[in-house]
């Protein structure tokens, strides 16, 4: 890192700390002893040497108690505010003491007009309720009364071709169903065609309309033919008694006309009996299936509309249920909303205006004051911790190896310089800081947290102070002042008062003020702060040097 770019890229305030400290460190351990060639003159002192990392930066609290305006929506004003400064004790926690009240006029307002939209779609909830209660008991109704349509048509089939034959015919043409049941076949229409002549038989039928029908048309022909049969009988024996001159003719035609009167009922029976077996009784049979198949069809119709209108009664009930929460969430979060206008005391401690690292205010963020409009999740008050204060610094990326946490530190006040605070490493930040990297793009900083150690009553947020972070200490060394090393050819030399030449030296740990010599210098060495740039040091000292001894010191020893 080059040491000029480091000390240019920091802060104009760091820059005047730290020169005011390196002259004064300059002044006091290594006073001029004499001038030559009008450069100052110091002599290398032996002894410890701490090396620190030093740095400013402002005391703030490490925890604190942060306000922010949680009103969602447009900004809203500041209505009243405890003045900045105000110590907020245990008693104002305990009542509740308002700190903030912000305008809630606006939302007032609006909670009008949400209660009534909130009413509205309650009304619509208990509505759709009903809705969808009349709906379900419909469907009981519907389905109840399809199954029992079902249940009596089957009953009627049954009832005329007799449980055997009706169930062989529904297995068949896979009609058979539990009708109280939900996994009716689905058909619309029948496609086989049954032979139900096959059935006209008296022995194959069961009690039954379809065997008694065909029972009684068979008696009908069996009294015609025993008739016939008597007839017939009658006038055979009327012929031979004609014959012979016992009866009148019209006694035998009489007989005759009987006889053709019995034949032509036996044939009328035969045609009633055949023709109910070929087209009455098929007809019959195949139109009590259809009832069936039609009331099954029915039944199943009736369950998928029962579904259908219920889930529409559903869909319709949970939209309205679903407008109601939403309704009544809006209608809740307008009270909080109303509630947060009024912020209470909730932690005691200091009232400072704004955020904790608030530093400035952008584009039409305001300074928080009575009648300043605030936006949501704007911090409006911080309330530090007195009790855990420190110091966020930035250490500059030349520095940051050094730092570790748990390194002491030595914190001075700039308006308590005679009473220290001591702390120690906390947190290092293992990214350069970018807060404010588009001010100076080469200027990386780490972000790193310093605790304070105790507590002090003057400790205040806000506190501009000097932090000394210890890395190590060198018990015995020699060092010179970190102005007095500069770099000749790529070596590290020192400038003595009256060589002609200059003496080359190794170098190791150093500070802001001052760098560890170890070799080529003793103990009471004098050296220059400046390097020559005159003719009266010699030939080699002409001209402008090839680096500031401050940049040539720091690039030998941070290699």
């Amino acid at each position: 890192m080059n040491p000029i770019a480091f000390l240019r890229s920091r802060p104009a305030w760091q820059l005047v700390l730290a020169a005011l400290l390196v002259g004064a460190g300059v002044w006091f351990v290594f006073r001029p002893t004499k001038a030559a060639d009008d450069n100052l003159v110091v002599a290398a002192k032996r002894g410890p040497l701490d090396i620190k990392v030093l740095v400013g930066g402002s005391i703030e609290a490490l925890e604190s108690h942060e306000i922010v305006s949680e009103v969602r929506g447009e900004p809203i004003k500041i209505l009243r505010i405890v003045e900045e400064g105000y110590l907020v004790t245990d008693d104002d926690v305990k009542t509740n003491k308002v700190l903030v009240e912000l305008d809630s006029s606006k939302i007032k307002q609006n909670l009008v007009s949400q209660d009534i939209t909130f009413q509205s779609t309650a009304s619509a909830l208990t509505e759709a309720q009903q809705s969808y209660e009349i709906q379900l008991n419909q469907n009981k109704t519907d389905i109840k009364a399809a199954e029992q349509k079902a249940r009596f048509a089957l009953m009627e089939f049954e009832k005329y071709l007799g449980t055997k034959i009706s169930a062989e015919v529904i297995d068949r043409l896979g009609l058979r169903e539990d009708l109280a049941g939900t996994n009716a076949p689905v058909r619309t229409n029948l496609t086989t065609r049954v032979d139900f002549t096959q059935f006209a038989k008296a022995e194959l039928l069961e009690d039954g309309v379809a065997k008694q029908e065909l029972r009684k048309r068979e008696d009908e022909l069996m009294v015609a033919k025993t008739t016939s049969a008597q007839a017939e009988t009658k006038l055979a024996g009327t012929q031979r008694l004609f014959d012979k001159g016992f009866v009148t003719k019209s006694e035998l035609e009489n007989d005759r006309i009987a006889f053709d009167q019995g034949r032509l009922k036996v044939d009328a029976a035969i045609t009633a009996r055949d023709l109910f077996i070929r087209y009455e009784f098929p007809k019959l049979g195949e139109e009590n299936l259809s009832k069936y198949d039609e009331a099954l069809q029915g039944l199943i119709r009736a369950r998928k509309e029962a579904v259908s209108k219920l889930a529409q009664a559903q869909a319709k009930l949970r939209g309205a249920e679903g407008r109601f929460k939403r309704e009544k969430r809006n209608l809740e979060e307008m009270n909080e909303q109303i509630e947060k206008c009024l912020i209470t005391a909730q932690k005691p401690g200091l009232v400072v205006y704004g955020g904790g690292n608030q530093r400035m205010f952008w584009g039409n963020q305001e300074r928080i004051a009575v009648g300043a409009q605030v936006y949501e999740r704007q911090p409006i008050i911080t309330i530090p911790d007195p009790t855990k204060m420190g110091v966020t610094v930035g250490v500059h990326e030349s520095h940051i190896k050094k730092v570790k946490r748990g390194l002491k530190v030595k914190i001075t006040a700039d308006a308590f310089p005679d009473d220290p605070l001591t702390g120690e490493v906390t947190k290092v930040g293992v990214l350069p800081d970018s807060e404010n990297r588009w001010m100076n793009p080469d200027m990386k900083l780490y972000k790193t947290t310093v605790a304070i150690g105790g507590t002090r009553e003057w400790v205040k947020p806000g506190m501009s102070a000097k932090i000394e972070i210890l890395v190590k200490r060198l018990d015995d060394v020699v060092y010179v002042p970190l102005q007095a090393v500069t770099t000749r050819e790529g070596k590290q030399v020192v400038f003595r008062p009256g060589a002609t030449t200059p003496t080359e030296v190794e170098t190791g740990d150093f500070t802001d003020e001052f760098i560890e010599i170890k070799k080529g210098l003793a103990a009471s060495d004098s050296v220059l702060l400046r390097t020559p740039t005159d003719n009266k040091t010699g030939g080699e000292n002409q001209g402008a040097p090839e680096a500031k001894p401050a940049e040539a010191a720091k690039q030998t020893a941070s290699r």
